[in-house]
């Protein structure tokens, strides 16, 4: 049963369809293709990517120059409204992270050991949080050793899994990154 889909409208006794959503943290400078591919796919497999940043309705810019509309600031959101976090790469995670609103939001999940997928440069927010200690990840090779003197145990490969945390290096690593998330979503019972 997939009851977390649904919610019942009850003046006319008809089900809405409610997708899962997956919280998306996100500004200026993140690697286009490593935003737009991995929110195409969890959007064919059924969830509802919300783009947060720090103003609802605010137009930012990939490296490319891709436009993105932020759904939700991060001022108005709770980590109990989402299945998951993804932290797209670029240069977006460094900027990101000199904001507290977005540390604190990424250490909650680790808190409550609900799923984060990072790719790239993403795991910096984990060093910023405090939370990479003991845990298995990749990142960008330039972030790798960074993860290293913070406590991780980096492995370069396309993708590694610890639990509920899924990385990944970089946009060549994309397909085999958004096979594992999906699969791991996948797992996840309906409530």
């Amino acid at each position: 049963m997939r009851a977390n889909l649904f919610q019942t409208d009850q003046s006319r006794g008809v089900f809405k369809w409610q997708p899962k959503k997956i919280a998306v943290i996100v500004t200026d400078g993140v690697e286009d293709v490593e935003l737009t591919q991995p929110r195409q796919a969890l959007v064919e497999a059924g969830y509802q990517p919300i783009l947060i940043g720090t103003e609802a309705g605010q137009i930012i810019h990939g490296k490319k120059g891709t436009e993105f509309n932020i759904d939700q600031s991060i001022a108005d959101v709770n980590m109990s409204d989402f299945q998951a976090l993804f932290i797209p790469g670029g240069y977006s995670p460094d900027h990101l992270r000199a904001d507290q609103r977005f540390v604190d939001f990424t250490s909650e999940f680790m808190e409550k050991r609900r799923p984060i997928f990072a790719i790239c440069h993403g795991p910096q927010l984990f060093i910023t949080a405090g939370i990479a200690h003991g845990k298995k990840m990749t990142a960008y090779k330039t972030v790798q050793k960074d993860l290293e003197y913070a406590g991780a145990k980096v492995s370069d490969q396309a993708v590694v899994e610890d639990g509920p945390l899924i990385t990944s290096r970089n946009p060549g690593d994309i397909s085999e990154f958004n096979e594992a998330i999906v699969k791991y979503l996948k797992t996840i019972p309906a409530t």
